[in-house]
């Protein structure tokens, strides 16, 4: 997962004004950092989400985003 992918299922789940805010401001249980932070330290974007989507008891089948069309 690329770190934009990441930003797009949070401000997916999240909405985009509070997508930030949670990155910010949460801190994940299993690194004991805040997403942003944990991103910076070089935590893959993955394991990030997964975190954030375990804390946040985010249900298995929303934690890929909304389904959109191919680009073309």
């Amino acid at each position: 997962m690329r770190e934009s992918q990441f930003w797009q299922l949070m401000r997916d789940e999240f909405g985009p004004g509070y997508a930030p805010v949670l990155a910010d401001q949460l801190v994940i249980t299993r690194f004991q950092l805040t997403a942003a932070d944990a991103l910076a330290c070089g935590v893959r974007p993955r394991e990030v989400w997964e975190a954030i989507c375990e804390q946040q008891e985010v249900p298995p089948e929303r934690r890929w985003g909304k389904d959109r069309p191919p680009k073309r």
